[in-house]
């Protein structure tokens, strides 16, 4: 019995987690390759420098997830990366509470973009 419970806590944690933040934009890596030279856009990766390093796009500037996200400009739309889009998941509710209006997610990460 103790472990149906325990399953279905880590279930609910899991739909908690993977569930996209309010009026967060998702988008395909076959759609932002669309975008990648939009003056408008801010693009943000927020995965640890040393994955930064090893691989990433040239549009994106590396802002580690826990960084300091209010410096970023409020009249550009804020495209967020990471590796799978977990990271990049909670990137954007943080944005969102800091009064971030457009923001956007790569569904996928640097796995979908390969």
């Amino acid at each position: 019995m103790e472990w149906i419970v325990l399953v279905v806590i880590v279930a609910l944690f899991l739909v908690w987690r993977l569930k996209p933040a309010a009026n967060v934009n998702t988008i395909s890596a076959s759609e932002l390759k669309k975008m990648l030279n939009d003056k408008n856009k801010v693009f943000i990766d927020v995965r640890t420098p040393a994955e930064y390093k090893a691989n990433h796009i040239p549009q994106f500037q590396n802002l580690p997830l826990g960084s300091d996200f209010s410096k970023l400009p409020k009249d550009k739309e804020i495209v967020v990366i990471c590796q799978s889009g977990m990271r990049s998941g909670q990137a954007c509710r943080q944005l969102k509470k800091l009064g971030y209006e457009r923001v956007t997610n790569v569904r996928g990460g640097m796995n979908a973009w390969r």
